[in-house]
């Protein structure tokens, strides 16, 4: 057992990911016989927003809905072997997520898991309104706001830690601070100490987006080439003393890591390699060294790291009327013709309601825009296999409701042979971001008991 290495692996890259590949990550952590903590990263700027208005629904909901999926298969054997879990799973309401998992705890026959909930990003109550009206500026009195959330750093998380927890639940924290946290507190390093939190953000960083470093964003057929992309392995980091970090997978995995899929996921939403902003700290990886140690084992050496900077970003949701959505299929001779046409027919009979969005799927769709010129651009085509999607924004409600309508009427109005018609309708939700000085956002945890 090596104290002077601490493991953190990686089981979940978003809301929504595979609720089996927690298994093999604690199995490696287990074998490893060390310090581990096992993450889940499940937060996206949308998927807070959808949280916080599940919150409002129910009250006693509001955090990740595969908290039981991801955590049913390990809970056991993480505390039995004590591998502490760290995750944002919390979502608008970490309360919530942990009361839930004591409930599964009893469900399971073990004892109840000391769970510390990580609090204060939540900024869309009233005494933060004065706030976020001066940083968002003019803007701020169009927006029906659903949610604000400040991405909180790792200190909470690394005292929940120091005081006993064994699971810790977030809120809006940083991706990477769900990895800094474990190491603050294992290490003891210095809150200011830049450069050893650069290195612990950058193995963070790498392990945030799950199987994306293990090849799963990376593959592509012919030119890179992953193997075992159906049993892929979740990243685990080792991280030393001084924050230097190697990447593997757990043994008999599929997927690759090499210095190419690090390189990728090191670089991945890195606005500049000097200056990587975090809540925790600027990480600068303009002289970072990838090495290849060995099969599936890379380092990462050279981050640097600088002051954190002086505010916090936060995003604030806002209500942005209807998305109504509306798909049907043509096939055969003249498929491309006929989706055309129905396209055109739909903005006849929708015109005046709004920029009304058309896109031929498999034709052109993923580079078309959303005021059609693209389409309008591109010559008529002999494709055979064609779906329509009709996309809308608006307002009000039952205006919204026309595109579906309309998109179902095509069933019988024409173009021929249209068959397959989907149809949706929801809330959409828009973001902007603002900066807040970090001494508003007081970020702190507590315990959270087993009902008895």
């Amino acid at each position: 057992m090596d104290n002077n290495i601490l493991r953190i692996g990686c089981a979940a890259g978003f809301s929504g990911d595979r609720t089996d590949a927690a298994e093999p990550v604690v199995d490696a952590l287990i074998a490893a016989a060390g310090p581990a903590v096992l993450i889940f990263e499940t937060l996206a700027e949308r998927t807070l927003a959808l949280a916080q208005l599940a919150r409002k629904s129910d009250p006693d909901g509001g955090y990740e809905p595969l908290l039981d999926e991801m955590l049913r298969p390990v809970l056991a054997r993480c505390i039995t072997h004590g591998i502490r879990i760290v995750s944002n799973f919390g979502a608008a309401n970490p309360a919530g997520a942990a009361r839930r998992i004591h409930a599964l705890a009893v469900e399971l026959g073990l004892r109840a898991p000391r769970i510390a909930v990580v609090e204060g990003d939540d900024l869309s109550g009233p005494p933060y309104q004065a706030v976020l009206a001066e940083a968002l500026g003019p803007q701020a009195e169009q927006l029906h706001r659903v949610s604000a959330n400040a991405y909180l750093g790792a200190e909470a998380i690394a005292d929940a830690l120091l005081a006993g927890a064994e699971i810790v639940v977030c809120g809006r924290v940083a991706d990477p601070s769900l990895t800094v946290g474990p190491a603050l507190a294992h290490f003891g390093w210095a809150r200011d100490d830049w450069t050893r939190l650069g290195r612990a953000t950058m193995a963070g960083h790498l392990l945030e987006c799950g199987a994306q470093v293990s090849g799963g964003y990376y593959a592509d057929p012919g030119y890179k080439d992953v193997p075992g992309l159906a049993r892929l392995g979740y990243p685990i980091a080792e991280i030393d003393s001084l924050g230097h970090c190697v990447i593997g997978k757990p043994p008999g995995t599929g997927g690759r890591i090499d210095v190419h899929t690090v390189k990728e996921q090191l670089l991945y939403e890195v606005h500049d390699p000097a200056a990587y902003l975090t809540p925790d700290v600027v990480a600068d990886i303009s002289a970072a060294e990838v090495t290849q140690l060995g099969p599936d084992r890379v380092s990462l050496t050279g981050v640097r790291g600088h002051a954190r900077p002086a505010t916090l970003k936060v995003n604030v949701c806002h209500a942005t009327g209807w998305l109504a959505e509306g798909e049907i299929s043509y096939a055969g001779a003249r498929a491309e013709a006929r989706a055309r046409l129905a396209g055109q027919v739909l903005a006849e009979r929708l015109k005046g309601l709004g920029r009304l969005r058309i896109d031929l799927i498999g034709v052109a769709s993923v580079f078309a825009d959303d005021d059609g010129r693209w389409l309008d651009a591109a010559p008529l085509g002999d494709a055979r296999d064609v779906r329509l999607r009709v996309a809308l924004n608006h307002t009000e409600r039952s205006s919204a409701e026309r595109l579906v309508r309309e998109v179902t009427a095509l069933y019988t109005c024409g173009p021929a042979g249209g068959g397959g018609v989907r149809t949706a309708l929801r809330p959409r939700l828009g973001t902007v971001s603002c900066g807040i000085d970090r001494s508003l956002v007081p970020a702190s945890f507590r315990f959270i008991e087993a009902r008895t």
